[in-house]
């Protein structure tokens, strides 16, 4: 069984041999590695990345900013219900740094979207597919058949750990150099692309952040499954992380499709109501035929059964934790905290899962943003690796020179290049790819 003790560690990324400073004694190392990630420009362009809907006109919908605080402030809550169980137990010597749990998984729920590309999850496909199935391909003899699985398959979480971790031109070794206990809270999928030809659908890490990868686990202790494809359990705190995305998309989505005329009213309070049951939770509807006397705005009645519901979501998803504790550190809890659900809550959850992707995930506007998305992602890849393709001539060498200096586009081993000019694109904001589109195809002119 992993422990506890070996789990939660402080030391950084790229500072192995470096003295923790306490000369701040306000912040726990910890509570650092939250404030590098709120303050740093990879995570204030998320406010200009979509989440699920176009970016707000008249209606303010989430996008990825908003996304990510509010993942942040479940998962802060979601850990501070798990350490105040975890503090009774009797096999854990270090107890006070459980009550760190809470800054390190809300600073994970913080950098959890910082690799996802421009247009939302349509933005990973459009990578995706420019190399399987455009001009991408060329790049095929150029890399190994792990590197390939890396692009062909590109993918947001991956690409999350390889922002927080590579050192990119210019910067300091370790890339944010945050502990090693963040770090592994953010790691989903603790395996490599090479793991998709055993059937996984998703990847943890890309292959130049392998060694990345194979130190955090080694110094935390994480438990290996494999070595072909190498492959390990997931830090426990990744669960509470999952757990918070999930509680926040599914059910914040239902709030955005409301104010958005996507579902109407009535739809909508049977969908968030439904995660009540009339006699376990007699004190919740007491409690809102209180408040619906005051509060008559429906949108505002919306927001108090949402809220409701978030907080219900939460004491049940550390349940199941707590109840799952033993197998999760041993690596033989295989589903999400979510899938644990029971009884009305269970059943609530996955109207919402049904009902958003018929409804909402099918929406015109969605489409048509997922549309955008391949268009200007697809032209802008093609633009600049048919440049490294052929970078001798005159218009490739004025379209690399475009690229900020801080990705290396000269690098001498090909993939190495093209993971820089797909750092540069999935980086962008919405607008700007739809900016730097116009102007290279003179739309703007």
């Amino acid at each position: 069984m992993m422990q506890w003790d070996k789990l939660l560690s402080a030391k950084r990324l790229g500072q192995e041999n470096k003295e923790l400073s306490n000369t701040d004694e306000i912040r726990s190392q910890f509570q650092r590695d939250f404030d590098r990630i709120i303050f740093s420009s990879p995570f204030r362009r998320l406010q200009n990345k979509t989440q699920v809907f176009p970016l707000p006109g008249s209606v303010f919908v989430h996008n990825r900013l908003t996304h990510s605080l509010e993942v942040a402030s479940v998962g802060r809550s979601l850990a501070n219900r798990v350490a105040q169980e975890l503090k009774k137990r009797n096999d854990i010597q270090n107890k006070d740094i459980l009550d760190e749990l809470g800054s390190i998984v809300s600073a994970a729920c913080l950098a959890h979207d910082l690799g996802n590309p421009p247009f939302g999850h349509a933005g990973e496909e459009a990578i995706s597919i420019y190399f399987k199935e455009a001009n991408g391909k060329n790049v095929k003899p150029k890399v190994t058949e792990e590197q390939w699985q890396d692009l062909t398959h590109f993918e947001g979480n991956a690409n999350a750990l390889r922002l927080l971790t590579h050192q990119f031109n210019g910067r300091r070794k370790g890339g944010f150099a945050l502990t090693y206990s963040s770090l592994a809270a953010l790691i989903k999928y603790p395996y490599g692309s090479d793991a998709l030809v055993k059937g996984k659908k998703k990847f943890g890490y890309f292959q130049s952040e392998k060694e990345t990868f194979i130190s955090i686990a080694n110094e935390l202790g994480l438990k290996k499954i494999s070595n072909n494809p190498l492959s390990f359990v997931r830090h426990p705190l990744v669960f509470l992380v999952e757990a918070a995305d999930d509680i926040c998309y599914e059910i914040m989505d239902i709030e955005d499709a409301h104010k958005l005329n996507i579902l109407d009213t009535s739809k909508t309070f049977e969908l968030l109501l439904g995660f009540f049951d009339k006699q376990e939770d007699q004190s919740f509807y007491k409690q809102k035929d209180e408040v619906f006397k005051e509060v008559t705005d429906l949108n505002e009645q919306v927001t108090y059964l949402r809220a409701s519901v978030i907080s219900k979501l939460i004491k049940e998803t550390a349940s199941v934790f707590i109840t799952n504790h033993d197998k999760i550190l041993n690596g033989d809890f295989e589903s999400s905290l979510v899938k644990g659900l029971s009884g009305s809550c269970k059943v609530a959850f996955e109207n919402c899962q049904t009902l958003a992707i018929k409804e909402i995930y099918k929406h015109p506007s969605v489409v048509k943003i997922e549309l955008t998305g391949f268009n200007v992602l697809g032209t802008l890849l093609d633009e600049f690796i048919s440049a490294l393709l052929n970078p001798d001539s005159d218009y490739s060498k004025k379209i690399l020179s475009i690229i900020p200096s801080q990705f290396n586009v000269e690098d001498q081993c090909f993939y190495n290049k093209t993971m820089a000019i797909v750092d540069f694109v999935s980086g962008m904001t919405d607008l700007y790819a739809v900016d730097l589109y116009k102007d290279i195809k003179g739309i703007n002119l």
